[in-house]
């Protein structure tokens, strides 16, 4: 009994090293629901899903997409309106470059709602450095589904196009600080393959349920298969079917190294 305290208060002493030396990787805000932006240590400034300005739980004060300031890169995990969200808006303000599925690249930029120009069309396991050397993206596999759902600017009508394959990230930072976006997801085996190769530092993860994993489905993932450093919940509470909460997600886990972090739409934290 001693010996497997003494080895647990070792490997809390090793986690707790390892984030230390990861302080200052970045800045991460949530808004609420996926959507993320990421402030690298070299002033890098990637958005993830920027569903911000129709968010429900996205706070007023961050709904000015002017606030956001410069933005360098926009990633999209899949085609769905609550993912895609304020993306054409932002590119045509920031020119920032929009990295996605090369097939739902196509649908977007077709349909004129992005430039080519500011388009980067890539697939899964094919890693790239869009904003140049030191920060490298790689396109993983997601368990969902994916549409894109446009209203035709002249007719008013709705019109649904094909949105790619879903996707999620893994984003290595300057100084090798590893974060995975899962996108909107269930489990999948290959979460193991992720755990095992890119040993994420931080996972961000869906725990709402419905269209995605639940609570429960989300402890196993953590436990079993990614096995990261931290966690942070998200993909809940935004629109009713979205029930599962952290405290679920937390309970579920029990003991677990991971440490859980859960943030507030709109709430920065620096890691």
């Amino acid at each position: 009994m001693m010996m497997e305290k003494n080895l647990r208060y070792l490997a809390g002493c090793i986690m707790c090293l390892a984030m230390a030396g990861a302080v200052g990787a970045l800045e991460l805000q949530w808004f609420g629901q996926a959507a993320f932006k990421i402030t690298t240590d070299g002033g890098k400034v990637i958005l993830i899903d920027p569903f911000i300005s129709a968010n429900p739980v996205t706070p007023q004060v961050h709904k000015d997409l002017t606030e956001l300031g410069k933005v360098d890169l926009i990633l999209l995990t899949h085609g769905h309106g609550d993912h895609v969200g304020d993306t054409a808006k932002i590119a045509r303000m920031t020119g920032a470059k929009v990295a996605l599925n090369a097939d739902f690249g196509h649908t977007l930029g077709t349909l004129g709602v992005v430039p080519y120009k500011q388009l980067v069309r890539f697939n899964k396991s094919g890693p790239i450095e869009p904003l140049g050397a030191g920060i490298t993206i790689t396109m993983v596999h997601a368990e969902h589904s994916s549409e894109y759902v446009h209203r035709d600017p002249q007719s008013g009508k709705k019109e649904v196009h094909p949105g790619g394959e879903p996707a999620g990230y893994i984003i290595r930072l300057e100084n090798g600080f590893t974060l995975y976006h899962a996108g909107d997801t269930g489990v999948f085996g290959d979460m193991k393959f992720i755990g095992e190769y890119y040993r994420p530092d931080l996972a961000l993860l869906p725990i709402g349920g419905h269209f995605t994993m639940d609570p429960a489905h989300a402890a196993y993932a953590v436990k079993r298969l990614l096995k990261p450093k931290n966690v942070i919940p998200m993909h809940y509470g935004t629109f009713p079917p979205l029930k599962g909460t952290p405290e679920q997600f937390i309970k579920a886990l029990g003991d677990t190294l991971t440490r859980v972090i859960v943030m507030t739409p709109g709430e920065s934290r620096r890691f």
